[in-house]
């Protein structure tokens, strides 16, 4: 009644499977290539996050936007409409982002002649980095064998090392800062231009492009990063450390609260909770950074949270809702005058430059 025998038919889910498992690896490829190999600025917004690592390890495999889920819309959505089902492609959407992970190691030289046809280690180091030669290259999700036949593809070289991380680096290790600067690059750009038409052209065009050059730019004019590049690396002491690992394990439980009651939270409170991972995983970097607003910021933070958590309980145990209290006042006392310090400082020089004037 379905057009085949039932030995056939056993053959056929095997058939489907290996069909879209192409089909997927296929779209993986389309969402990077079509933001990158094309290289949209806009959606190149949405990705530079991933590269901005200055390492290269398995924690970048994990390093995604915010918006890298709107940047990749539409690219999957064809299989449905091909008729894969969507448990299928739950699947092999997956299987691509866990063989995806795992290159981003840079402990593993080679998988010898499987680097013919799969992406490996070695041909995503040179992706990821910075160097001129390494630019637009290896886009490939899981087959490499895309980027030999579009013309991208460049073997890692022995004899220079990968520099890491964006040509033009943004030194700051803040999550939130690292998410959206970017944009404010791409409007500076927009707002750059004289016409209309560049405008337009400055958001669809490739990050480097300018007037008078290609759509991707002119690779002369990228500049020529070499090893050794010195990177990022504020100094932070030891207690700092411990106090943003202790506070980011108490943000971690928010969010683990906030995923157990999302099916029963109110728009308001989901926003709530979501403003208060968003700002404190602000904070946090400021901290790293040491930038002078984040003992302000982080004294106001801790009053906030001491002031809801005493007036509802966090969790069923009231002794721990008792401690997390207790903790945060003490932060909030800390920062309250590391804040005071900060002021009284910027008070004396100010007024110090007032009488030289």
């Amino acid at each position: 009644m379905n057009g085949c025998t039932s030995s056939e038919c056993s053959h056929c889910p095997g058939i489907v499977c290996i069909l879209g498992l192409l089909l997927s690896c296929s779209s993986i490829f389309a969402t990077i290539g079509f933001t990158e190999l094309t290289m949209v600025n806009f959606l190149w917004a949405a990705h530079q996050l991933h590269h901005s690592s200055e390492d290269y390890n398995l924690t970048m495999g994990v390093r995604g936007s915010l918006f890298q889920r709107a940047a990749s819309f539409g690219f999957y959505q064809p299989l449905a409409i091909l008729g894969f089902p969507y448990t299928m492609v739950l699947v092999h959407v997956g299987l691509n982002y866990l063989v995806q992970y795992w290159v981003h190691t840079d402990i593993v030289e080679s998988i010898g002649p499987f680097e013919h046809v799969f992406m490996s280690p070695s041909h995503h180091r040179v992706h990821h980095g910075s160097n001129k030669w390494c630019l637009d290259k290896n886009y490939a999700g899981l087959f490499i064998i895309w980027d030999k036949l579009f013309g991208t593809f460049e073997a890692e070289r022995k004899d220079e090392e990968i520099v890491y991380g964006l040509t033009v680096q943004p030194m700051s290790h803040n999550a939130v800062y690292l998410e959206l600067y970017y944009f404010k690059v791409l409007y500076d750009k927009v707002r750059s231009m004289t016409t209309l038409k560049d405008k337009l052209k400055s958001l669809v065009y490739g990050p480097g492009w300018m007037v008078g050059t290609p759509r991707l730019g002119d690779p002369e004019t990228f500049p020529d990063i070499k090893a050794p590049r010195a990177k990022y690396d504020p100094v932070l002491p030891l207690w700092k450390a411990w106090y943003i690992m202790i506070h980011m394990s108490t943000v971690f439980l928010i969010q683990q609260i906030l995923v157990h009651q999302l099916s029963v939270s109110s728009w308001f409170n989901i926003i709530t909770y979501l403003l208060c991972i968003f700002i404190s995983i602000g904070t946090f970097g400021g901290l790293v950074d040491n930038r002078w607003w984040a003992p302000l910021l982080e004294t106001v933070r801790c009053a906030i949270f001491v002031a809801y958590a005493s007036s509802k309980p966090l969790s069923p145990f009231p002794m721990f809702d008792i401690i997390l209290v207790t903790y945060s006042g003490a932060s909030m006392i800390l920062w309250m005058t590391q804040s005071m310090y900060i002021l009284l400082f910027n008070q004396r020089i100010a007024f110090k430059t007032f009488k030289l004037d």
